[in-house]
Formats: structure tokens, C-alpha cells, sequence
């Protein structure tokens, strides 16, 4: 893993699940949950992404807003996001660049020889892009603490 608590996050390009290049610098001024996820439609993603999504009216109240990534295609993340009801954009990171630099990679996810996913994370920025929280697992159906990620955001 690159990154680490204090650090300024490293900038990013990405598109999201409509096709937008989106950029890191286009969600400062708020705090901002990155969820780095290894792969839309997979059990613990799924759970994940709707646990947010189920706390969404909670913590935009805290001025936090949620964006997930992972190096599934927009085509998918736009099918993920849609069927999970899921406001918050989802950011593909197909060339694994920004999964790489930030957390790192799941080699042979899923037990398939060759494929990458981003690993499994949880970083937290203040609104001026500085990381004040960081949760990653080595394994990937573990899910963060979500009481401990909403007591980091308060």
C-alpha cells in the first residue's frame, strides 16, 4: 500500500459508470469516503456499497460524501450501481493505476490466475484531500467496521 494516514491522496482521473471523466479535485471541499471495492455483483461489494448507500442521508449531514472505486468497467459499475439503487458515484479504474497507488491489488481474485482487483479499502479525506483514516484487508470478503468508519467521519 502507497498511501497512509496524513498523506495528501494522490490526484486521479477516472470514469464513472455514465462514461464522465471524473476527478479527485472535483470532490474536495467536502470529506470523502473512497471505497475501494474488488468487484461489482460479488457478495461482500454488494453488501458493502448498500450498507453506504443505507447510511447516505446520515452522512451527508456530516458533510461526507461517498465514492466508490474499483477496476471493474463503467458498463459494470453502471449495471451494479443500478440495480443496488446505489446515488454516490462509482469510478472505474480499469488500468488499476489508482487501486495500485492507493491500496493495492488482489492478485488472482477470485481464484481466477491473472486477474486483479483493487483490494478491499476504506480511506477517509478531510476537505482538502489529506487522508485522516485508512482500512484495507487482505482479504476480500471482509467488510470495514462500518460504526468505526461513521466515528471517523464525526
Amino acid at each position: 500500500m502507497s498511501v497512509k494516514k496524513g498523506d495528501k491522496a494522490p490526484a486521479f482521473t477516472l470514469f464513472d459508470s455514465d462514461r464522465k471523466e471524473r476527478s479527485l479535485s472535483e470532490f474536495l471541499g467536502k470529506k470523502t469516503l473512497l471505497a475501494f471495492y474488488p468487484g461489482a455483483f460479488t457478495g461482500a461489494c454488494t453488501n458493502e456499497m448498500c450498507t453506504f448507500r443505507d447510511s447516505l442521508a446520515e452522512l451527508e449531514k456530516l458533510n461526507v460524501q461517498i465514492v466508490g472505486i474499483s477496476v471493474d468497467s463503467p458498463f459494470a459499475n453502471k449495471g451494479f450501481k443500478d440495480a443496488n439503487r446505489l446515488t454516490f458515484p462509482l469510478l472505474s479504474d480499469f488500468t488499476r493505476n489508482t487501486s495500485s497507488a492507493y491500496v493495492g491489488l488482489y492478485d488472482g481474485f477470485g481464484g481466477i490466475p491473472g486477474y486483479t482487483a483493487a483490494r478491499r479499502a476504506v480511506i477517509i479525506l478531510d476537505e482538502k484531500g489529506v487522508i485522516t483514516y485508512l482500512w484495507a484487508t487482505d482479504s476480500p470478503g471482509t467488510e470495514p467496521d462500518y460504526a468505526e468508519v461513521k466515528k471517523a467521519l464525526a
